[in-house]
């Protein structure tokens, strides 16, 4: 007999997994269904920082000419594996054409909207699920050893703090008597107090857990390879049989292109961006809080159960090698500012695809001529730090409710009078 639920989520990521707890306090019936396993992908493995701090989007003035310098190095930050991808390079034009101040001040502005909104969330939801996932404000540093990346930096933060981001600059020396984990050498350090972090393996984890605790069914190994409209219904075709519900909601990360194209729902602006994250036992000394080591684009996390070393930015489509000069920067950039850049034990080397929209924001709401098909993706590097608000703005849309904040900047159709887009 096909089962039949009020929602039907495809994706059972961080995305999927809040916007599912959230429909479900709203008394909603969900069924998830996830083609691998719950939190397999890039929710697994990234540094778990909450950082309203990220508010500025990756499209600035200067950023083509820096990433056109960096194709030329293999480990650099950000690279662009050469090939014949014509989605790729219209992705790439979009995104060009958005590095100038008036775009990015845009898009800053409906991420700061966004990330905050979920940063105030996230602590009342963590105590009202038990959610046992390391959870710390304590704020996140950001490390420079480069007076002149420091000057140009700090540029940003007057436009964050008009966005309600708050900073604090310190001194080199000054921190580095307040930190024992770093190297001499520190020129200043920008401290965002507002930012936090959890570990994402175990709020995943949670997030099932509650999910399930509520009411809410995960179907694992069960990939989704058809969708239609039946009767007011929905009907998802999958390796586990058909699945009904009232409405659809595809949460399914730097797979989302790959599956509207197979649902027919015409191409996503999505490229997936990989990302890499080496996770250890605790150094005798790590850092205090998550710092960034701005000029090795190197995020470092410790918490009480590990110590992980996570970034990089690799277009290169859906190739699943594991790039080991890349993966291997890490360390060699954590060795140019900590005096212990690894752990005594290396438990995992993971890699993972971040969704990444050309205007660098998620894509939040209903398909275009599907009054029952929804969309919950996109959110790059920041869908842990966005988790929260995402799904609250997910079920006040699906349950036709007052949004909390306005959805406009996030949907779909932002994108249909385009040449490429959601139809």
């Amino acid at each position: 007999m096909t089962q039949h639920d009020d929602v039907l989520i495809a994706g059972g990521g961080v995305i999927g997994l809040a916007s599912a707890l959230a429909l479900l306090e709203a008394g909603r019936s969900v069924r998830i269904l996830e083609a691998r396993t719950v939190g397999s992908g890039s929710s697994h493995g990234n540094c778990g920082t909450i950082t309203p701090s990220h508010a500025a989007p990756l499209a600035a003035p200067g950023t083509v000419a820096k990433a056109l310098r960096w194709m030329l190095t293999p480990d650099a930050p950000f690279y662009l594996k050469p090939r014949m991808d014509p989605a790729l390079w219209r992705w790439i034009a979009r995104f060009a054409a958005r590095c100038n101040v008036r775009d990015w001040e845009s898009s800053m502005a409906a991420k700061a909207t966004l990330l905050n909104a979920s940063r105030q969330a996230l602590p009342q939801w963590i105590a009202r699920h038990d959610l046992a996932c390391e959870f710390a404000e304590t704020g996140v540093d950001y490390i420079f050893r480069d007076a002149r990346a420091l000057a140009r930096f700090s540029h940003e933060l007057e436009p964050l703090s008009r966005l309600g981001v708050a900073s604090e600059r310190i001194g080199g020396s000054e921190y580095e008597r307040q930190e024992p984990a770093l190297l001499p050498g520190v020129a200043g350090v920008v401290r965002f107090p507002g930012d936090a972090h959890l570990r994402p393996d175990r709020y995943v984890a949670g997030l099932a857990q509650a999910v399930r605790t509520a009411g809410g069914q995960i179907v694992e190994h069960c990939e989704v390879r058809a969708l239609a409209g039946d009767e007011g219904a929905m009907r998802l075709s999958t390796s586990q049989g058909e699945f009904r519900g009232h409405d659809v909601l595809v949460a399914t990360g730097a797979w989302s292109p790959t599956l509207a194209k197979s649902l027919r729902l015409g191409r996503l602006p999505i490229q997936p961006g990989k990302g890499y994250s080496i996770t250890y036992d605790r150094p005798a000394t790590p850092p205090r809080r998550p710092i960034v080591l701005f000029e090795r684009s190197v995020c470092v996390t410790t918490w009480g159960s590990g110590f992980r070393l996570g970034s990089t930015m690799e277009f290169s489509g859906y190739d699943a090698s594991l790039n080991r000069r890349r993966l291997d920067a890490l360390e060699r950039g954590a060795a140019e500012y900590l005096r212990e850049p690894v752990g005594p034990v290396k438990r995992e080397e993971w890699f993972g695809w971040r969704p990444m929209t050309w205007d660098d924001l998620p894509i939040i709401g209903r398909v275009a001529g599907h009054d029952h098909l929804w969309l919950a993706t996109g959110h790059g590097m920041l869908g842990v730090s966005m988790s929260t608000g995402t799904a609250q703005l997910v079920a006040d849309q699906i349950c036709a409710r007052e949004p909390h904040i306005d959805p406009a900047p996030y949907l779909p159709t932002r994108f249909t009078s385009r040449s490429e887009g959601v139809s």
